[in-house]
């Protein structure tokens, strides 16, 4: 498995979308301060690929997949494996209630040549592949068959994460076992073994089954065989012998037959005759219909008669005069009367009204002149009270005032001061005042009041005046329509006699109706008549088209009594006859019904002395399916001894299958032919990791093992044997990189299977190596990426092996996210 390209967004410390493009990077680096993301692209693409990370300790624990406050988690890992490309994408979600799920997880297989910039511009399903895996159950199916290993093997051979470096080393043998089995493929062997078992386990199974069914057919022998065809010979013997005789069997049946059908023929016939009988009262119902239709006649010359008198009296009344236009003039008589007093009071009140009106202008008049009056005692009193502030304010200066004095108004020399006055002048000119406005405002209040009722004397003079005016157009109007009309008096006699002619068309009318009523029940009395007639007439023919068969004679049209007495004498003579014939058809039934008791006899004779029951209505097929029956059985015989020598030919097989898959398990089991592959694979690649770790240790350390546990030879403490678990962290380092080496190396040419170690990524350790086993486990890492059938990957903190490295992915994180920018080649 190779990464090509890696897209995160949402995905732990990546909450941004980021794409980590790994084309052409067959060496590379990670790098970045602690914490700032480097182990979360390992993360990303062990996720991918298994939906879980080692550092989480749960598979479960999706949730961790989740940046900080971000709902949905995408990740997207495009690889290569054995040559082809794939496409792995799994969403992460969290819900309303907080759970974490996966969402959608699907892996598609890419075309050849397919673009992967083109993941940059947005795609459809439709430009992708074949769709390989739609299901998280279904993509670790695919993951581990297509790279070949299970997730707790991946991360201890492809991406070995921190804290889990050594676990190669450390790993229990049994574990280890379990490893090689997958990376090497020699699981097919044990697969082998395991389907070995099953087919003799099957094939036991099938010969068990064969004995079962073989102890069934113990029934089909040879004397089985012989008693079966001479069934079938016996059985064909009564089918020829029976054939002979059904033609005669058949002859008497349709004697038989016909002499029946002869006697039930004319059964049927009598019955039929004796069953007619001449309907009661057939001679009065044509003399009830003519009855009928005079009375019609008759009813309909009285409602002739009834509407000539109807019509005459409609013109009478006609004549008589418009009684609506006299009803129009009688009242244009009796409104003209009643307008006439209306006039009469009207004419009153409007001189009672001009009366009102003329004393309300009077009043008003006079209260106009008060007010006036009032006003100009008010202008006085006004003017008095000027004059009076002006005496006081010169009153005021008077104290002051000497004779000689210049005075300070008009500033003469005052000669004489005059006496002061002991009362204010302004507080009696004020009083006046005020008592001239109240007068004013009185006058005024009354002036306004008269002058309201003024204008309400002025429109009811008004309105008496219009209704005056309009009483009398009215009656000018009616005195010119009465001009030249008759008296109320004559236009009454009028009118009373034309009710009277009205009264006689309304007895007229209900004469009419009357004799329509008679004649409408004359009708239906004559429908009903004639409705008899033809009911009688439809019985008649219906009797007689029953019998239409047996020839009865024709029928007279014209009279339904003679029709029917002619049908009933004729009936009368058809049964006398019929009863004559019936009995010689009685005696030839008898005759005919002895003929073929015995012939019946016959066959009942052969069935028995062929053992085959009782003979049917139909002896010849149940000879034939006698016959059919004998022959199955005889069949049934013969397939059953073919079926016992086919099953003893089976199971001779399934006994040579047993043999052989039983000896192939045996040669196949694990103690035997899978570990002596499995110690040659250990030995293989303890040879090429103890080579490598005398490099790295600078020929301190060989590496070995026994017993499925590793060791290491000290040459720097001659020779002394040591466990991997007394290495320090920096030897245990070397050991385990050695290891990992080794079978990144080794596993092309040792695995039979799909399993391939494409890639290599180690995620700790370089800080413990001192600058010389540094610089050897960094020419290492270069050779094993220089051959060009590895990407190798690291982890490090380490500057002077990041330089070495061709290509570098600088890790940096900010406040929101981290970042990855790729440095190099």
């Amino acid at each position: 498995m190779r990464p090509l390209r890696l897209d995160l967004a949402g995905f732990t410390v990546f909450r941004d979308h980021t794409t980590v493009d790994f084309t052409d990077a067959d060496f590379f680096a990670l790098v970045g301060p602690t914490g700032s993301g480097k182990s979360t692209i390992l993360d990303a693409i062990c996720f991918a690929l298994y939906g879980t990370v080692p550092r989480w300790g749960d598979r479960r624990a999706i949730a961790n997949a989740l940046a900080p406050s971000c709902t949905e988690a995408r990740v997207r890992l495009v690889f290569e494996s054995a040559g082809a490309r794939y496409v792995l994408t799994r969403v992460v979600r969290r819900d309303t209630k907080g759970s974490v799920a996966t969402k959608n997880a699907a892996m598609e297989l890419l075309p050849a040549g397919f673009d992967l910039s083109r993941f940059d511009t947005g795609l459809s399903p439709e430009d992708l592949g074949d769709v390989v895996a739609g299901s998280p159950a279904e993509i670790e199916e695919a993951v581990q068959e297509i790279i070949g290993l299970p997730y707790e093997q991946f991360t201890k051979c492809v991406i070995l994460p921190q804290g889990d470096f050594a676990a190669f080393l450390h790993a229990k043998p049994a574990e280890r076992q379990k490893i090689l089995v997958n990376l090497l493929g020699l699981d097919v062997y044990g697969q082998i073994r395991e389907r070995a078992n099953g087919v003799a386990s099957e094939a036991e199974a099938q010969m068990k089954a064969c004995d079962g069914l073989l102890a069934g057919l113990t029934d089909a022998d040879d004397a089985a065989l012989a008693a079966a065809r001479s069934r079938v010979d016996l059985l064909r013997t009564l089918a020829s012998e029976v054939d002979a005789v059904v033609p005669e069997l058949d002859r008497a049946r349709r004697d038989v037959q016909t002499a029946r059908e002869r006697l039930t023929g004319l059964d049927a016939e009598i019955t039929k005759l004796s069953a007619v009988r001449m309907p009661a009262g057939v001679a009065s119902i044509a003399d009830d219909a003519t009855a009928a239709r005079t009375a019609v006649a008759a009813a309909l010359a009285a409602v002739t008669a009834a509407e000539e008198r109807e019509e005459k009296l409609r013109g009478e009344l006609t004549a008589a005069g418009d009684e609506a236009a006299l009803r129009r003039l009688l009242d244009a008589h009796g409104e003209r009367a009643r307008l006439s007093g209306e006039a009469d009071r009207l004419a009153g009140a409007v001189a009672t009204a001009q009366s009102g009106h003329d004393a309300a202008m009077s009043a008003l008049e006079e209260a106009h002149a008060a007010a006036a009056r009032a006003k100009t005692v008010l202008e006085e009193a006004r003017e008095a009270y000027q004059a009076a502030r002006t005496t006081d304010a010169a009153a005021a200066l008077r104290p002051h005032l000497r004779a000689g004095d210049a005075c300070p108004v008009c500033e003469q020399t005052v000669v004489t001061v005059p006496p002061l006055s002991r009362a204010s002048a302004v507080e009696a000119a004020k009083a006046a005042g005020e008592k001239a406005r109240k007068a004013s405002d009185a006058a005024e209040e009354v002036v306004k009041k008269r002058d309201a009722a003024a204008r309400d004397l002025d429109r009811a003079l008004a309105a008496a005046r219009a209704q005056a005016e309009q009483v009398a157009v009215r009656l000018a109007e009616l005195d010119g329509r009465l001009a030249y009309a008759p008296e109320p008096a004559a236009i009454e006699r009028e009118l009373a006699g034309i009710a009277a002619a009205a009264r006689r068309l309304e007895e007229a009318a209900a004469a009419v109706r009357a004799a329509r009523e008679e004649h409408r029940v004359a009708v239906t009395a004559a429908g009903r008549a004639e409705e008899k007639v033809r009911a009688a007439w439809r019985d008649f023919d219906r009797v007689r088209d029953d019998l239409a068969r047996l020839g009865p004679p024709p029928a007279d049209r014209d009279d339904l009594g003679r029709a029917w007495t002619a049908l009933a004498d004729w009936i009368a003579a058809e049964l006398l006859r019929r009863r004559e014939a019936r009995e010689a058809a009685a005696a030839s039934v008898a005759e005919a019904d002895r003929a073929t008791a015995g012939v019946h006899d016959r066959l009942t004779a052969l069935f028995a002395a062929a053992g085959a029951g009782t003979p049917t209505d139909d002896p010849a097929r149940a000879a034939a399916i006698a016959v059919e029956r004998a022959e199955a059985a005889l069949r049934r015989v013969e397939e059953r001894r073919a079926d016992a020598a086919r099953l003893r030919e089976k199971r001779a097989g399934h006994e040579r299958e047993v043999q052989v898959a039983k000896t192939l398990a045996r040669h196949l089991q694990s103690n035997n032919f899978e570990r002596w592959l499995l110690e040659e694979a250990l030995d293989s690649l303890v040879a090429g990791a103890s080579r490598i770790l005398r490099e790295l240790s600078s020929g301190q350390y060989d590496l070995g093992h026994e017993k499925g546990e590793f060791f290491v030879l000290d040459h720097h403490d001659a020779g002394l044997r040591r466990a991997v678990r007394t290495l320090s962290g920096g030897e245990t380092f070397q050991a385990s990189l050695a290891l990992a080496l080794a079978l990144s190396e080794q596993l092309a040419g040792l695995s039979t299977a799909a399993a391939s170690l494409e890639s290599i990524v180690l995620d700790e350790g370089f800080g413990t190596l001192d600058a010389t086993t540094l610089d050897t486990v960094t020419a290492t890492l270069e050779n094993l990426a220089a051959r060009g059938d590895r990407m190798v990957g690291v982890v490090t903190h380490v500057t002077a092996l990041a330089e070495r490295i061709p290509v570098r992915f600088e890790v940096r994180k900010d406040a929101r996210t981290a970042h990855v920018e790729r440095v190099g080649l």
